[in-house]
């Protein structure tokens, strides 16, 4: 019985196989990267270690490099879907490593990014806004919350802080009040900052229920703890004594002392929202627990009225 390797050597020599495997050497020998490979390790690198690492200068030159055979993460056609092959000298032999290709760094860097945002009851195409997106053109006032937006990311990025006080956005119904937060906090979430986002009369309404179930203590610590805070509508809710001074009140009071930001969205200015927290639920005035809120409010946040038309309509 002729020998396995024997055998073997005979199925290698063979001319239509060892014609083959010419033609495979020579198209991967041909390759610019593989070239200048050997070039840098021209030390390490002769005939017979190509020879023997033949198999993997193959897998590297027929893989896409930066994504350029690869229409998306999902189509790549790579050994490791979304890394790329790298070549390398492992045990005196050319070698594979394979690395984060440049769409799953991008994948990886949405998912992180998406990471940065919590919302809490708002809805998807406010999350999911973009400044690039806010007509600040035909309004003089949406112009000048487009420079405040500016100054407040320049200040991060030169400062590396995230500045104490934030904005107040009031005017009437439909402006894109709410879409600016969005965005705001979309473009802060690529700089690696957090932002916690809340449409106010929804979470106050659940705080109540969150009584019951024993989780109000740990929702207003993730709250009033966040990088940046956005409370959304403040205002439309019906306010009760007891959510007013015991959820609001306490979440502003910690970002007053902590110098935090806060960014709202109102359809009241500063003056109309006092009045509104001066009434309880229960109809009794309180004037002067109201104009401690707005205190803590003026202190974490500067006013802007914006105009312009009604996006619903």
């Amino acid at each position: 019985m002729e020998r396995i390797g024997d055998a073997m050597k005979r199925v290698v020599n063979a001319p239509s196989l060892a014609q083959k495997y010419d033609e495979l050497r020579t198209e991967v020998m041909e390759d610019p990267a593989v070239q200048q490979f050997i070039s840098e390790h021209s030390d390490e690198v002769n005939t017979d270690v190509v020879n023997r690492s033949l198999g993997k200068l193959y897998e590297f030159t027929t893989a896409s490099h930066a994504c350029e055979r690869c229409p998306n993460l999902e189509g790549c056609i790579n050994v490791m879907k979304g890394f790329e092959p790298k070549l390398v000298i492992a045990q005196r032999l050319i070698d594979v490593d394979y690395i984060v290709c440049p769409t799953k760094q991008l994948e990886d860097e949405r998912r992180n990014i998406s990471k940065m945002v919590n919302s809490m009851y708002m809805p998807k195409e406010v999350m999911e806004a973009r400044l690039s997106d806010v007509n600040f053109l035909s309004e003089d006032s949406r112009v000048i919350v487009m420079r405040a937006a500016k100054d407040f990311i320049n200040q991060i990025e030169s400062t590396g802080k995230v500045p104490e006080r934030g904005f107040y956005l009031f005017g009437n119904f439909g402006i894109g009040k709410s879409f600016i937060l969005g965005a705001l906090a979309n473009e802060l979430a690529t700089r690696r900052i957090q932002t916690v986002v809340v449409y106010v009369p929804e979470f106050l309404r659940e705080m109540k229920q969150s009584i019951q179930n024993q989780t109000l203590d740990e929702k207003v610590e993730f709250v009033k703890r966040a990088p940046v805070l956005m409370l959304d509508d403040i205002g439309a809710e019906t306010m009760s004594t007891w959510t007013r001074d015991e959820v609001l009140g306490t979440i502003l009071q910690y970002r007053m002392a902590e110098k935090l930001p806060v960014f709202f969205t109102s359809n009241f200015n500063y003056n109309e929202l006092e009045h509104h927290l001066t009434t309880s639920q229960r109809g009794e005035k309180e004037p002067i627990k109201a104009a401690r809120i707005m205190e803590r409010i003026r202190m974490v946040s500067q006013p802007f009225k914006l105009g312009g038309e009604n996006w619903r309509d």
